[in-house]
Formats: C-alpha cells, sequence, structure tokens
C-alpha cells in the first residue's frame, strides 16, 4: 500500500509558507505523494451531489502549485485529485505537464484527470456539459500522442481537437502515468480503457465501489490491457486504523489519499506522524 496526502486548499488556505511547510512535513513523515484538487471557476448555488461549494473558497491552479512545491522538496511524488481534463486544451496542457515533470526530476507521477461535475464551470470554459466524457477521452489521447511523438511530428483528427504535424518538447521524464478519477461507472470504463489507474471518488457505498472496480478491470481485459497493471487509489480518512488500511488493500487498493482536518502546523504534524506510524510507514 502507498500513502498520499491531499492538501485541501479550502479550508488550508494559500498562504505560501503553510503550503510549503505542509509539503515538507509529509515529506518527512513518509508520505509518498501530495494531491491537489481543481476547481477553475465556482459560482453562488454550484453543487457537488447534495453539498454546496461556497463561491469564496480559494481553489489555486494545481500544476501551478505543484510547480511551487516541486521546488521546496526533494522526494515527494505530485498528484491532481483530480485536474478538470476537458477544461484545458490538451496541446497547451501538455507542454505544462512535461514542464512540471521535467523541473521535478520527473515527480509527475500521479496526475489524475476528472470530468467535472459542475455544469456552470464548464459553460464558463466554453465547454458543453453533455460532451465533456466525450472531450476528456480525446484529451488523453492527445496528451499521449504529444508525449510519445518524435521530431517528425504527429496528427490527431477527432470531434474536439485537429491537427498536423505537430511537435512538443520538451518530453515528460520517462512516460508520464494518467489515472482516471471519478464516481461513475464512465469513469470506470474511462480508467479501464485509458488509464493507468482509477481513483474512485464521492459517496458511493460498498457494493457500488466494489463494482465499478471490476468493472475498470473487465474493460481493460477486454480492450487486451492487463487490469492487473491498474492501479486503484480510493480516499481514506487519517483517523483510520491500520486495520482498516489492511482491509482496503485486501479489496485490491493499493493507494490511500488522506487528508489532514487540522490547520495549526504543530497539529498536523500530530496527526500525520500518527497516521505514518500506525500505517508502519512513518521514517
Amino acid at each position: 500500500m502507498k500513502f498520499g496526502i491531499s492538501y485541501g486548499t479550502p479550508h488550508q488556505g494559500v498562504d505560501p509558507d503553510k503550503l510549503v511547510g505542509f509539503a515538507r512535513l509529509a515529506e518527512e513523515c513518509g508520505f509518498e505523494s501530495l494531491y491537489m484538487p481543481e476547481h477553475v471557476v465556482l459560482y453562488p448555488g454550484a453543487k457537488v451531489g447534495a453539498f454546496e461549494l461556497p463561491p469564496t473558497l480559494p481553489y489555486v491552479d494545481p500544476l501551478d502549485a505543484l510547480a511551487f512545491v516541486a521546488a521546496a522538496t526533494e522526494r515527494i511524488l505530485l498528484g491532481t485529485g483530480v485536474l478538470l481534463v476537458p477544461y484545458h486544451h490538451p496541446v497547451i496542457l501538455a507542454k505544462r505537464l512535461a514542464t512540471v515533470d521535467v523541473l521535478s526530476k520527473g515527480r509527475m507521477r500521479l496526475l489524475t484527470v476528472g470530468v467535472g461535475a459542475l455544469p456552470g464551470e464548464a459553460e464558463a470554459g466554453g465547454v458543453e456539459f453533455r460532451t465533456r466524457g466525450r472531450r476528456a477521452d480525446e484529451a488523453i489521447d492527445v496528451l499521449r500522442l504529444l508525449w510519445e511523438g518524435g521530431e517528425e511530428g504527429v496528427g490527431f483528427a477527432g470531434e474536439f481537437f485537429s491537427f498536423e504535424a505537430l511537435c512538443s518538447y520538451p518530453k515528460p521524464a520517462g512516460r508520464l502515468p494518467i489515472h482516471v478519477g471519478g464516481s461513475s461507472r464512465a469513469a470506470a470504463r474511462r480508467a479501464g480503457l485509458r488509464g493507468d489507474g482509477y481513483f474512485a471518488g464521492g459517496a458511493l457505498g460498498p457494493e457500488e465501489r466494489a463494482a465499478q472496480w471490476e468493472l475498470a478491470r473487465e474493460t481493460a481485459a477486454a480492450a487486451g490491457r492487463d487490469p492487473d497493471a491498474l492501479e486503484y487509489t480510493r480516499f481514506g480518512s487519517i483517523g483510520m486504523s491500520g486495520e482498516r488500511v489492511a482491509e482496503l488493500a485486501g479489496q485490491g487498493v493499493t493507494r490511500l489519499v488522506v487528508s489532514s482536518s487540522a490547520t495549526d502546523p504543530g497539529e498536523q504534524r500530530e496527526e500525520l506522524s500518527a497516521f505514518a506510524e500506525r500505517c508502519g510507514f512513518l521514517p
């Protein structure tokens, strides 16, 4: 089992010193990775399920924030949970991700993409909400194509993106994985067809979670991909016991991502250290 931690900017704020301090603390405590969420814009009445998002929540740009973190850390891997890929042009995004990966010496390893749940956010970005899934599929394909293409250039002709003989350099520092996040069966299928892993989110019941993970694996196998190569990431509670972690590992979970409920640096240290010690990865 691997362990990541999410820096939830809405309640932890955007103070640069606190962000760097938190990332260094996570690295010191042995966490594998640091995740940042994304919302491009919010608006009054925006809801994810039944939860209404206050429009003043300070979501920073996750890639800019991760580049900032990378410059202040040495080992911790960088992740997004999730990057709303339909709202980014993949040609530009390919450059940004490769740049972060190269400058962090290959630590942009846990890119996780999703399609978004807010219709107003899609509209603000000029994206039809109903097409965001197909747009995400094309974007993933374009990213990989540009990263793998050589000096002769690559071309793409799709519903949303098209180009001829493009070269995108620098390349990532090795193959850059793309994980798929979501709470739907469509997301699970996308992970099986195109992803390096599935990051299941949302308030799903045990039966639906198990069904989605099995669907991701079945879809991968039907597409001629190795289902055992898929990583399975889940959110967890930082207060969970070692026994619960072992139970999740038995369900196939390969990575747990937790978040700190504390904002005081001293309390964060206690919380992260205690979790790492319970789970056996405190250095």
